[in-house]
């Protein structure tokens, strides 16, 4: 049976790319049977990297059956994978997160955790001399992987070996990466086809803060307005995705990739403490913008108070 190879719930760039950055690996250069698989729709980033480096989507994973071998990348959060994952037989994590804890494995397994932007980048590190034998595609889809996670190098969890291989990948390619970066940027921030729901749940990741559930959503944007002008229809939709997902709140931060900043939007009283006290800043509207907010595993998560 070939190993299914998946990231986090709601895929963006990473979670769609570095599937099938390893399935080819495993194919390709370890002789072992391996498909990449998606646990939902990749977002419009992720759809246009595809679309540019000539590669198919891979087909959503359908019901996980008990003992399918799997690898799990871009994530270590059972909340963000199925919900009989630990029944699966898990060969394997690669991933840039924190160690969340949950998942149960039926033996030993490889677990490779390290502080880098990207998960492709971690992969092409375990290739090794082998990475140099990447087809172009599968460079370019690495290279997309680590400009999205790095948002072209300007998020904090940049590290100077995430850029290094990003420049190295893009020379080899002949890809300017600041043009190439633009139309990234650009196909993120057309979000016109999508539901306030689908928006909301886009790129999000649930996290507790005590007793109380977040669905903490980041939409990262060149063109901010394009969001902000649908805020009263976005948080009115917050009661309704909160109440079907299971959370208590949903948290919406709009990042400005070139300006550098967040915008929070803020609906309730919970949210204006939330702001308060996790980013010290006061919100006397139904926003609030805060200077220098950029990721949500660096900045936004680590922070989060009640």
């Amino acid at each position: 049976m070939s190993v299914q190879i998946f990231g986090h719930k709601s895929p963006d760039t990473d979670s769609t790319g570095s599937p099938i950055i390893w399935a080819w690996y495993l194919n390709e250069i370890k002789g072992i049977p391996a498909e990449a698989k998606l646990l939902g729709e990749p977002n419009t980033e992720a759809a246009f990297v595809l679309k540019r480096w000539n590669l198919q989507k891979p087909s959503l994973l359908g019901e996980l059956t008990s003992n399918t071998p799997v690898i799990i990348v871009d994530t270590n959060n059972p909340a963000e994978l199925p919900e009989n994952i630990n029944s699966a037989d898990i060969h394997s994590i690669i991933d840039h997160h924190k160690l969340t804890g949950g998942l149960e494995t039926k033996g030993p397994i490889d677990i490779t955790l390290r502080p880098l932007a990207c998960t492709a980048t971690i992969m092409h590190d375990l290739m090794g001399d082998d990475a140099a034998k990447m087809p172009e595609a599968i460079k370019g889809t690495a290279l997309s992987c680590i400009l999205s996670d790095t948002l072209a190098f300007r998020s904090p969890t940049t590290t100077d070996h995430d850029r290094m291989i990003a420049e190295k990948l893009a020379s080899d390619l002949g890809v300017d990466i600041a043009a190439y970066a633009s139309e990234m940027f650009d196909a993120k921030s057309d979000v016109s086809a999508f539901s306030d729901a689908e928006l909301l749940r886009m790129d999000s990741k649930e996290y507790a803060v005590g007793g109380t559930k977040f669905r903490v959503s980041v939409l990262e944007t060149t063109s901010p307005k394009l969001i902000l002008d649908r805020k009263d229809s976005l948080m009115a939709s917050m009661d309704v995705v909160a109440q079907e997902d299971g959370v208590d709140q949903v948290l919406l931060f709009v990042v400005d990739i070139l300006r550098e900043e967040a915008t929070l939007l803020v609906p309730n009283e919970l949210v204006k403490n939330v702001a308060a006290k996790s980013f010290s800043t006061a919100a006397t509207g139904d926003t609030v913008v805060i200077p220098g907010l950029m990721s949500r595993k660096k900045q936004i998560i680590p922070n989060l108070t009640l």
